[in-house]
């Protein structure tokens, strides 16, 4: 398993760069590689991705979340291994450090040699580079979700 960790600074208040992220639907966006992303429920999304001429449908349950402060989710079935969680730290009010963390499993041939060039870190720099430039360029979130969901729970 390999871990990838990235933080961007956004020039945005932290409500509105947790808000963006709650929309998870608009991740196909900023996220290179991602065709779509289905939220089933609170819980619940279902992705599909694209990424070297491989498609993958895997599904991911956030199993923490806290308004403002950090989202943690893992995947739930298909061949797509991973866990993640994401932080949001107020530097100011209008300034934001967004931190991703995650720890991937490669599957395949072409995901393993992505793995090993580094070429799975580039795209997560990339992912959050772009989120950067999305949330700064709307100028405010196209949507937002409060809910607390606790870990166990």
């Amino acid at each position: 398993m390999s871990t990838v960790k990235e933080t961007v600074e956004v020039e945005v208040p932290v409500r509105t760069a947790y808000d963006q992220w709650t929309q998870f639907e608009e991740f196909p966006n900023f996220m290179e590689g991602v065709e779509e992303v289905r939220q089933i429920d609170d819980r619940h999304n279902h992705w599909v991705t694209k990424i070297g001429g491989v498609e993958r449908e895997f599904d991911t349950e956030i199993i923490d979340q806290l308004p403002d402060d950090r989202i943690a989710w893992r995947t739930t079935s298909g061949d797509t291994k991973q866990k993640g969680l994401v932080r949001f730290e107020r530097l100011d009010d209008t300034h934001t450090r967004v931190e991703l963390v995650m720890d991937v499993e490669t599957s395949g041939v072409a995901e393993k040699a992505a793995d090993m060039t580094g070429m799975i870190d580039r795209r997560v720099k990339g992912d959050m580079r772009r989120f950067k430039e999305y949330i700064e360029h709307k100028g405010g979130e196209t949507g937002a979700w409060r809910g607390r969901i606790k870990p166990g729970g």
